[in-house]
C-alpha cells in the first residue's frame, strides 16, 4: 500500500514537471512550481560545471582500449532506448566482436542501506565484482537483482555478455578481463563521463523531444539541449517518417556535425508471458483487452493495439519500473475475467517483471518491439557498419 501511494506521487509529480510556464493552478502548486525552478537552476549550474571539469581535465575520463559506444538520451525516460541498445548489440555480435552491455541496473535489488555506508567506509564497493546478468552463454540472474532492462537484454541476446554496476568503468574491466570482451555498449551512457566513448549516440523522441525544454526538477532533461552537440549520431524515434522537418533543423541548429537518422519501433509479434507460445499480430483485430503497463509514456503503447484493431476495456496503468506482486497480477486477472476480456497484453519490459502464476484464466500476451531506419535507403546493418566499423 505504502509502494502505491508513494508511486502515485511519482505520477503526479511526473506529470507536473512536464507542464508550461505558464501553468495556471492552484497557489500551492504555483509555489511548488516555482521552488522546482530554482532548484532546476542549481541543478543546470551543476551539470555544466561538471561538464567543465571533465573538458579541463580536472576529473579524468577512462580508457580501456576497446571499443565504447553509447546509447543514451537528454531526457529521463520513454525514448525507446532499449530495443536500439538490442539491435546494435546484435549486430556487433553477428559481425564478429565479443559485445558486453554495461547497464547502471535502474531500480534493481539493491543492499540495505546501512550495508551501502559499510561498503563505502570500507571501500568495498571498489573491489566487489559487477552482478553479471548473462556472461554471453547463460542468464546468471534475475530481473530483481539486474533490473528489469537488462534482464530484457541478457534473455534476447544469448551470445551477449550484460553487466550490471553503477560504476561502468569497474564493470567494462571486467567484461575485457574476465569474459574477453572486445567492444562495449553503454546503456543509458550519455551522461556516464567517466568512461571514454569512442561513438556517442543520442536518442530524440519525436513525440515529445525535450518536454518543456527545463531541465530536471522542473522538466524532464537530464542537461541542457545545447548539450546534443556532443552527439556523434541523433537517432530521432518514434518516428512515422513524416513531420520532422522542423525537428531535424533544430537538431541541425544544435549539432552541424552528427548524422540524424530516422527510426520507428515496430511491432513483431504477441508472445505469450508464461508459456512463450507467439501469436501474429492480426491475432489482435477484434480483440477485447485488458492493458497493463509500468512504463514512462503508457499511451503509445495503448495506441498501437488499438490500430492494429484491439478494444481496450480496462487500462491498468502503473509508475515506470513498478515491479508487480502475485496479488496484483492475479486482481488484474480477474477483473479481466470478470470484464469478460479475451487476453491481457502488456509491454515486454513489464512481462520480465510479472511473477510465475500457478494457474491464468485469461491469456497474458506481451507486444515484442524492434527497430527499423525510415530515411535513407540502408538497412541497420548498414547503418552499424557505417557508425561502428568506419
Amino acid at each position: 500500500m505504502h509502494a502505491n501511494k508513494f508511486e502515485k506521487i511519482e505520477k503526479y509529480i511526473t506529470t507536473l514537471i512536464q507542464s508550461p510556464d505558464d501553468y495556471k493552478g492552484t497557489r500551492g502548486t504555483m509555489l511548488f512550481l516555482w521552488i522546482l525552478r530554482q532548484f532546476s537552476r542549481v541543478y543546470r549550474a551543476v551539470i555544466q560545471f561538471r561538464h567543465l571539469l571533465y573538458a579541463n581535465g580536472i576529473f579524468r575520463h577512462h580508457t580501456l582500449g576497446c571499443q565504447v559506444i553509447s546509447v543514451g538520451n537528454l531526457t529521463v525516460g520513454g525514448t525507446g532506448k532499449t530495443p536500439v541498445v538490442e539491435i546494435f548489440a546484435r549486430e556487433l555480435e553477428k559481425a564478429g566482436r565479443k559485445v558486453a552491455i554495461l547497464s547502471r541496473g535502474y531500480k534493481k535489488e539493491e543492499p540495505s542501506f546501512w550495508i551501502k555506508i559499510l561498503d563505502k567506509l570500507l571501500l568495498r564497493e571498489f573491489s566487489q565484482p559487477p552482478r553479471v546478468v548473462s556472461d554471453g552463454s547463460k542468464l546468471l540472474l534475475d530481473s530483481a537483482m539486474s533490473g528489469d532492462e537488462p534482464y530484457m537484454l541478457a534473455s534476447n541476446l544469448p551470445n551477449v555478455c550484460v553487466l550490471v554496476d553503477k560504476n561502468r568503468v569497474k564493470s567494462g574491466r571486467y567484461a575485457i578481463n574476465k569474459l574477453g570482451c572486445d567492444t562495449l555498449i553503454l546503456d543509458d551512457g550519455f551522461q556516464y563521463l567517466s568512461l571514454k566513448h569512442r561513438v556517442e549516440i543520442v536518442l530524440v523522441d519525436k513525440t515529445n523531444p525535450f518536454g518543456n525544454e527545463k531541465v530536471l526538477p522542473r522538466g524532464i532533461l537530464r542537461e541542457p539541449v545545447k548539450n546534443i552537440k556532443r552527439a556523434d549520431f541523433i537517432f530521432i524515434t518514434k518516428s512515422n517518417g513524416q513531420g520532422t522537418e522542423a525537428l531535424r533543423d533544430r537538431l541541425r541548429q544544435l549539432n552541424k556535425r552528427a548524422d540524424i537518422i530516422e527510426c520507428q519501433h515496430c511491432a513483431r509479434h504477441l508472445q505469450n508471458v508464461f508459456t512463450a507460445e507467439r501469436k501474429p499480430l492480426e491475432y489482435l483485430d477484434g480483440l477485447t483487452i485488458s492493458v497493463v503497463s509500468g512504463i514512462a509514456v503508457p499511451g503509445g503503447f495503448e495506441d498501437e493495439l488499438e490500430k492494429r484493431g484491439a478494444k481496450i476495456i480496462a487500462r491498468n496503468r502503473f509508475a515506470d519500473h513498478h515491479r508487480y506482486s502475485e496479488q496484483e497480477i492475479i486482481d488484474i486477472v480477474n477483473k479481466s475475467k470478470k470484464l469478460k476480456a479475451d487476453a491481457i497484453l502488456t509491454t515486454e519490459k513489464d512481462a520480465v517483471r510479472f511473477p510465475r502464476l500457478s494457474r491464468c484464466d485469461v491469456p497474458v500476451y506481451f507486444l515484442r518491439v524492434d527497430i527499423e531506419i525510415l530515411s535513407g535507403s540502408e538497412d541497420f546493418h548498414q547503418c552499424i557498419s557505417r557508425i561502428c566499423f568506419k
